[in-house]
């Protein structure tokens, strides 16, 4: 059904944050400063979806 759907920009998005946000789970036991730069990167990312969500590209 959805095998070959296009992904929408959110949609690639969310996947990203995601993404970070289980980096970064992962760095924290690890080197809790690189941690830190995933966090703020998956902060920004969630900020450009937002910015989607508000332009009404959802």
């Amino acid at each position: 059904m959805g095998l070959f759907r296009r992904r929408t920009p959110k949609d690639k998005l969310n996947k990203k944050y995601k993404k970070l946000l289980e980096q970064s789970k992962a760095m924290s036991t690890i080197n809790r400063k690189e941690s830190d730069k995933l966090i703020a990167e998956a902060n920004e990312v969630l900020n450009e979806i937002k910015k989607l969500e508000a332009n009404g590209a959802a």
